[in-house]
Order: C-alpha cells, then sequence, then structure tokens
C-alpha cells in the first residue's frame, strides 16, 4: 500500500516522473535509423551542401580536369589527375596521385587550406609564399578545398579522388 501512496498521478491519472530527453533523442534517433534510413543521394547531397556553410564563401569552379577535358597519353599506367578551379581572380591548381595531393594558388599567396572529405572537420594545409601546397595522402572518396586566403574564403567543387 506503500508504494501506491509514493507514486504521484495527475488530473489525468498519469504518474508523474522525470525522463532524461538526451536518452529519449537518442533511442528515437537509433530507431529512426533502423526503419527509416537516410537515402545515400540524400547523404551525398548534405555532403555537397556542407561546403557551402560559410555563406561568404565563394564557389571555385572547375574549369580543367584531366579525366575529362585531356588527351589520353600512350603507356602512362596511372596519371596524376589535374584540375583547375577558378572563383574570380584566384585560380587553385591541383595534382592527385596515388600517393599525394599538391596544389598551388594563383596568384601565389599565402592561404590556409582546408581538405574537407565529409561532414567532420577536414585536414589543414598551409600554402608557401609561392601558393604551394601538399598534403602527404590523397583524399579518400569525395573531397573538396577550402581555402582562406586574406579576408576571402574560396570553396571548390566536391570532386571523388
Amino acid at each position: 500500500m506503500s508504494d501506491m501512496n509514493d507514486d504521484v498521478f495527475d488530473e489525468d491519472g498519469w504518474e508523474d516522473q522525470e525522463f532524461d530527453a538526451g536518452l529519449l533523442e537518442e533511442e528515437l534517433r537509433q530507431a529512426a535509423a533502423v526503419l527509416d534510413p537516410v537515402p545515400a543521394e540524400l547523404q551525398q547531397i548534405a555532403v555537397d551542401a556542407y561546403a557551402l556553410h560559410d555563406l561568404d564563401a565563394r564557389v571555385a569552379e572547375l574549369t580543367f580536369d584531366s579525366l575529362v577535358d585531356a588527351l589520353p597519353v600512350r603507356g602512362a599506367g596511372d596519371p596524376p589527375r589535374m584540375l583547375t578551379f577558378q572563383a574570380g581572380e584566384v585560380t587553385v591548381d591541383v595534382e592527385v596521385t596515388t600517393h599525394r595531393l599538391m596544389g598551388q594558388v594563383l596568384p601565389p599567396q599565402p592561404a590556409g587550406i582546408e581538405v574537407l572529405t565529409g561532414p567532420g572537420p577536414g585536414s589543414s594545409l598551409t600554402s608557401d609564399d609561392l601558393g604551394r601546397f601538399t598534403a602527404d595522402a590523397p583524399p579518400q572518396g569525395p573531397f573538396a578545398l577550402r581555402l582562406r586566403t586574406g579576408g576571402d574564403v574560396v570553396v571548390t567543387e566536391w570532386l571523388r579522388a
């Protein structure tokens, strides 16, 4: 009988208990992931949109891609992929090989460069005074570059490595 008296009911007869909203939210997320997973196409759209989370960023358009624009070279087993991006007066030339990513910002200038590979933070690089930068490993899967040059922010289109 004491157990019944310890419970507190509201006017509708429901037991008034405190609950952990964070725990409930996590359980609902897990249930939604199992019962109604996010389609792969929608995830890709979200990743692509993430590159534009800097509203003041200028989008650098892909103006050259060696996979599309270059003539094939006889005997070249695994040629590097050459990319050129343009945003106003800023040009970014990028070379992607199986071993690394290299590039140059033109006109030559120091820049902070972030290699974006998804929704998490990307790897950070810095260009030298001539605008050159190198990453020891090529990006795996889709990637984009975010450059901070002076007061400007430039984001490249997303591409597959």
